[in-house]
């Protein structure tokens, strides 16, 4: 069935057997990936350690489905692991000390619910910063991000001048407990971060396959100028895509925060790393109007696996930083490799 699939998507879209085997390169690499570490790394393919792998691919995949909404754009959003320790900071700030209000010397403890959605909201805030910034101001993305990137781990650290925000569990006589619940619940036996993982992935989908926001999002990264005289609102597409970046990585923040049941301001660093290397790995085009969210997912997988199979392997932090820069160097290389074959077959078939 996988062969006459291959054949029917060869004969409609006249691809070659080189092009097919570019197009499937993520499955291959975590395929290859999964044996290699299989039989280097011990008890690697161990259930307790896929579902603790899964954990780590979910925030892998929040991060990576907002940034691929902002690179299809032909934008990027370094901010990303910065937003994530500014939400835990936040968070675990506001359980660990409540909202201190010396104006009326009193103290507000909010329940967890509000707590998350206070939260996100910031995320939310801090991508639509990023987007005023870039759409507004004109600022290139990789500056505005950039920016951003150091004034969110800024605020993470004046948070709590440096300090950790530790045993977030809450108490009762102020009715915030509780918040441990959004990184250790399970349904069905898979943790609540996957469920949530799935349902964001969801949203992505629908709204890159269903609705006119998704074709904007693709024609803004595609051709800008001819996005606009088709009537595009390019601004506000591209406000979306860093609002719902900086929500995705806020919610990053908060699962990691629950799963530690404590927060660093440090938490996140090198993230937006991962989240680039995971889109670009799922097949989203740095030069922007390309790109999937199952893609990425698949790219995401991708990451989790690198990582844990190189710690299990022993390999030092800084040589895994070697090798996941090298994996995304490589990734764009062979995405541009893909575009220029199939622009030249294009090419041929109009001559024909």
């Amino acid at each position: 069935m996988l062969k006459n699939n291959l054949k029917i998507e060869m004969y409609k879209n006249k691809l070659s057997p080189g092009i097919i085997l570019l197009k499937l390169r993520t499955f291959i690499m975590l395929g290859a990936l999964l044996i290699f570490f299989s039989f280097r790394a011990p008890n690697f393919l161990s259930i307790g350690n896929f579902l603790i792998m899964s954990k780590h691919v979910a925030i892998y995949s929040f991060l990576a489905i907002g940034m691929t909404f902002v690179i299809i754009t032909g934008g990027i959003d370094l901010s990303v692991g910065s937003i994530v320790g500014l939400a835990a900071m936040i968070a675990g700030g506001l359980i660990h000390e409540g909202l201190v209000l010396n104006l009326f010397g009193i103290t507000i403890y909010y329940n967890v619910i509000i707590i998350i959605f206070i939260t996100l909201v910031m995320g939310i805030l801090v991508g639509g910063i990023n987007g005023i910034v870039i759409t507004k101001c004109k600022v290139a993305p990789f500056i505005a991000t950039l920016g951003m990137y150091y004034v969110a781990r800024g605020f993470a650290n004046i948070r709590s001048g440096g300090e950790t925000f530790s045993n977030l569990v809450g108490k009762s006589e102020y009715g915030n407990t509780g918040f441990p619940i959004l990184g250790s619940a399970s349904f069905f036996g898979i943790n609540l971060s996957i469920w949530l993982m799935i349902i964001i992935a969801a949203i992505a989908i629908y709204i890159a396959k269903k609705t006119p926001l998704g074709r904007h999002i693709f024609a803004v990264g595609g051709n800008e100028n001819a996005a606009k005289l088709s009537g595009i609102n390019v601004d506000n597409t591209r406000m979306f895509v860093y609002m719902f970046s900086g929500f995705c990585s806020a919610l990053a923040g908060l699962i990691i925060a629950s799963q530690l049941v404590a927060a660093h301001p440090a938490t996140g660093e090198t993230y937006e790393l991962n989240a680039i290397a995971a889109a670009v790995l799922g097949g989203t085009s740095m030069s922007g109007g390309r790109g999937s969210i199952f893609g990425t997912i698949v790219g995401a997988f991708v990451i989790g696996v690198l990582n844990d199979g190189m710690s299990m392997m022993g390999i030092t932090e800084f040589w895994q930083k070697v090798i996941k820069g090298t994996v995304i160097v490589i990734a764009v290389i062979v995405d541009q490799l893909q575009a220029n074959i199939q622009k030249k077959i294009a090419l041929q078939q109009q001559n024909k």
